[in-house]
């Protein structure tokens, strides 16, 4: 095994892994979780609320038991569309071949315990996409416009940062792209800054240090002042952590939805170049804090509650692109393949083929532009005189 698939596996894995942790204490406050589960978390637990079913009607998911949520069921449609094209994305394949995936693909889908399409799953910021695309005929390019500010296009964008393996830059832009089609504001720049993150942690002698360098340089506005304070105040956290609720206050004056996670207030989740989602800066936060501790992290996040199941998504991407496959404690990778009905290594082995055609393809485009250029850069000759 290279260590291009070896790492990419960890990355997807190391999401899908995260995201079904977190997912069984998502919305909730840390003093909640540690009454629901006599103190925290450690590992793959049941559903906050045994009665799941019928605890909210109108989202009545089985979360916990090592179920993967949403966030897993959009990367996992993200690959089969890279697979599909070979190529770099952006937002007009969304469009062509993402939105037919939502609508029309059958999938095991945890949560429902059912076979189905994964619009029956996605959140309405997610059912976005078919609305105004497939629906409202709207230019990809902008359709994101209108939609909630929040992280729905920055979950799924760890094959993005697979697929530009090493280029952060070239990550960012790409994302930037693609979820034009889904987010605007710094929902977007979210995905476009989580994609460059992986791109980061599968470079070579990646490090965390290196990881937020490549974020920052990439970020912008909002986003970027709530990356650096974040992680500035993570890193002096001590190094055997795994609990990042001190982030919480420092996080508060970038993110719009205020305390009560369940009730947001009229401001939030709309356009600003001031503010920024909370997942991702309180991954990259997490990441910081347990120096790129896989299980550590993941339980960080998990204990953290609010949208934990997206903050251990992307911290699980992040540090399992780092270290790979190995970093992910194997009886949770068992726990969620068995539990979601998943091949945990298929993803990555994918977009590990899939980032080697992209490169080759890229190559061969470099090459035919320097000809083009060289030509186009040489002295012409000088006409002989008569």
């Amino acid at each position: 095994m290279s260590v291009l698939e070896r790492r990419a596996i960890g990355a997807l894995a190391g999401a899908a892994v995260g995201d079904a942790l977190g997912g069984a204490t998502e919305g909730r406050s840390p003093e909640q979780i540690k009454a629901r589960y006599g103190g925290e978390v450690t590992g793959i637990v049941g559903p906050f609320a045994p009665d799941w079913r019928t605890a909210r009607p109108h989202a009545p998911y089985h979360k916990g038991d090592g179920h993967v949520t949403d966030d897993t069921l959009m990367t996992n449609m993200l690959v089969k569309v890279y697979a599909t094209k070979r190529d770099h994305l952006g937002a007009y394949d969304i469009d062509e071949l993402l939105v037919p995936l939502l609508i029309n693909e059958r999938v095991w889908i945890p949560e429902l315990e059912t076979e189905s399409v994964p619009l029956q799953r996605i959140f309405l910021a997610e059912k976005w996409l078919v609305s105004r695309l497939f629906y409202g005929h709207v230019d990809p390019r902008e359709a994101g416009v209108g939609n909630i500010v929040n992280c729905g296009a920055a979950m799924y964008m760890g094959p993005v940062g697979v697929a530009n393996a090493g280029d952060p830059d070239g990550a960012y832009t790409e994302a930037i792209d693609i979820a034009g089609a889904h987010q605007s504001s710094y929902g977007r720049e979210a995905a476009g800054v989580f994609a460059a993150a992986v791109a980061a942690a599968l470079a070579p002698g990646a490090t965390v240090d290196s990881i937020v360098a490549a974020s920052l340089r990439v970020a912008r506005d909002g986003t970027r002042s709530a990356v650096e304070a974040v992680c500035e105040a993570a890193a002096k956290l001590p190094a055997d952590t795994a609990d990042i609720t001190a982030l919480r206050p420092v996080m508060a004056p970038f993110d719009t939805l205020g305390e009560n996670y369940r009730e947001p207030g009229l401001g939030a989740r709309r356009p600003s170049r001031l503010h920024a989602i909370e997942e991702l800066p309180l991954a990259l936060g997490a990441v910081v804090a347990t120096r790129g501790d896989y299980r550590r992290a993941v339980l960080a996040a998990t204990n953290y509650g609010r949208d934990s199941d997206s903050i251990a998504t992307m911290a699980g991407a992040i540090i399992g692109g780092l270290h790979g496959i190995e970093a992910i404690p194997g009886e949770w990778r068992d726990a969620v393949a068995e539990g979601s009905q998943l091949d945990l290594s298929a993803s990555g082995r994918t977009m590990a083929a899939v980032a080697r055609d992209i490169f080759a393809k890229d190559r061969a485009r470099a090459q035919a532009r320097e000809a083009s250029f060289t030509a186009l850069a040489a002295d012409e000759p000088q006409p002989v005189a008569s």
